[in-house]
């Protein structure tokens, strides 16, 4: 759990070599637990095994970024349509729409982590809202690496815009039963998100090496 923290968080950056001699120095550890963490973290597609090389993290291309906001479009607009039609869970919504209206101040490295961690609770209690556990660990799986893009963009200086309006309007389609317009929404707040990590790319800025 903390090495994949750190690798979230940037600590350990693509193509550093990690040894597990420096890995087990580092988290206090002997090495076969490191070596079971790697190959933990590797099923997940945070980390890379090399033989006679070493550990390191996995690169975030285009290509990947691409992926997980098709695979995000996908999933969780079906949470958010799901989520309408089968009825509403008060309490979480309540929870969701306290979540919805977190905020966090640009150049605020402190905030903005407090951000991610409300907007991964956030999306989470859309799929729990299916009471699917298929789809609660499908969104649950997907944003260690959602965390992963956010904490890189504000290695290069890049906060977005907090999205409590588009999280608010989600809620209220819920509320309504309204499962088109929940998952159109849900489908234009993630590619919107895409959009704008994207464009970091095409300026030239990259999420890792």
């Amino acid at each position: 759990q903390a090495l994949k923290r750190d690798i979230i968080r940037g600590l350990h950056p693509p193509g550093e070599a990690l040894g597990e001699k420096a890995l087990a120095k580092l988290y206090k550890s002997s090495r076969t637990p490191v070596r079971e963490a790697a190959v933990r973290l590797q099923q997940e597609n945070l980390l890379r095994i090399v033989p006679n090389r070493g550990y390191f993290a996995s690169s975030m291309t285009i290509s990947w970024i691409n992926e997980i906001y098709e695979f995000r479009a996908a999933i969780e607009g079906a949470c958010a349509e799901l989520a309408a039609r089968k009825g509403n869970d008060d309490l979480l919504l309540e929870e969701l729409n306290g979540l919805a209206q977190t905020e966090y101040e640009t150049n605020d490295r402190q905030t903005y982590e407090q951000f991610i961690l409300a907007d991964t609770k956030f999306h989470i209690g859309m799929a729990r809202l299916t009471r699917n556990p298929m789809l609660v660990r499908a969104v649950s799986d997907m944003r260690c690496h959602m965390e992963r893009i956010m904490f890189a963009a504000i290695d290069i200086g890049y906060y977005g815009e907090a999205p409590v309006r588009e999280h608010v309007d989600i809620i209220d389609a819920i509320r309504r039963h309204d499962s088109d317009v929940a998952r159109r929404l849900m489908h234009e707040h993630i590619l919107q998100s895409r959009a704008k990590v994207l464009s970091l790319a095409g300026r030239g800025e990259h999420l890792s090496s």
